[in-house]
């Protein structure tokens, strides 16, 4: 996807956000989107504030285009989704190209420790299949991908799975829900959530109104209280990860009580391996956060 295409697709999202209930103003949920998918060459240096604890970083070498979803495979290898393909990112910051697909994941998610990833975004230039992709999925970490379902309706750019439940918001009527692995769906809450993850027994949504909470999968979402203004959520076994706007990482057991962690500034994508550790990262960096 170029600048042009890229802009065009941030100002439609924008205006996606307006149109669904409860959404705020389009300035506000250009903001969110911008925070989830800044164009590839904005400047990404941020201003360390005083006294604040920096989490461990490597530079990405080459560096990607963008990062759109960050998983880790039953090798530990990290993941980035990106506007070309899969890449897998060494511990010393060395990107690799993973399988042949070139497609621009828009949306990524994988279930942290395995092999199984799920994805939805447009077809790349080796791909003459229908656009949008619908939800793909790999059980081999992204070497090779099979289309589940949706092709050619949905480019879903927000998704959570566990491995059977899947969510992701679709850009129009809201969240939808599958629990047989991405092969049929339901309509979930008609709410626009610029991030997804899932918890035992929950999913959480960020929404225009702040972080969410839903114990139905997905049918009705309610506020939580005193959360961090996240832009950016992944969900674990154990608990919750966020980045929030100021470019903070926090925890939390039960998305109830937050714990601040390392300063990282804007980052694209967030993932998580269990309470312990998570991963940031933008198109030049890898953040370790624990």
């Amino acid at each position: 996807m170029n600048r042009d295409q890229f802009s065009m697709d941030l100002k439609a999202r924008a205006r996606t956000w307006t149109s669904l209930p409860g959404a705020v103003s389009a300035l506000a949920a250009a903001a969110l989107l911008v925070a989830g998918c800044s164009s590839p060459d904005a400047p990404r240096a941020a201003t360390v504030p005083s006294g604040a604890a920096t989490a461990p970083r490597v530079a990405l070498s080459p560096a990607l285009d963008h990062v759109h979803g960050l998983s880790v495979d039953s090798a530990g290898t990290i993941l980035a989704g990106t506007h070309s393909g899969l890449v897998a990112v060494a511990p010393s910051g060395a990107t690799t190209e993973v399988g042949t697909s070139d497609d621009d994941l828009m949306g990524l998610a994988g279930v942290s420790g395995s092999d199984v990833l799920v994805a939805s975004g447009h077809p790349g230039p080796s791909n003459p299949g229908p656009n949008p992709l619908g939800l793909r999925r790999s059980d081999d970490g992204g070497r090779t991908w099979t289309d589940r379902s949706l092709l050619g309706e949905v480019d879903f750019h927000a998704l959570a799975t566990d491995g059977t439940v899947v969510v992701g918001f679709d850009g129009t009527r809201g969240i939808r829900v599958s629990t047989d692995a991405g092969a049929t769906w339901s309509a979930g809450a008609t709410v626009a959530a610029a991030a997804l993850a899932l918890t035992p027994g929950a999913v959480w949504a960020i929404t225009p109104a702040g972080l969410e909470r839903s114990t139905d999968l997905a049918r009705t979402f309610t506020p939580v209280e005193d959360a961090p203004a996240l832009v950016l959520l992944a969900g674990t076994g154990d608990g919750l990860w966020g980045i929030d706007a100021d470019g903070y990482a926090w925890r939390s057991r039960d998305g109830a009580a937050w714990e601040q962690r390392a300063f990282v500034g804007q980052v694209e994508a967030l993932t998580a391996t269990g309470f312990d550790t998570a991963y940031a990262a933008t198109a030049e960096v890898l953040y370790t956060l624990n």
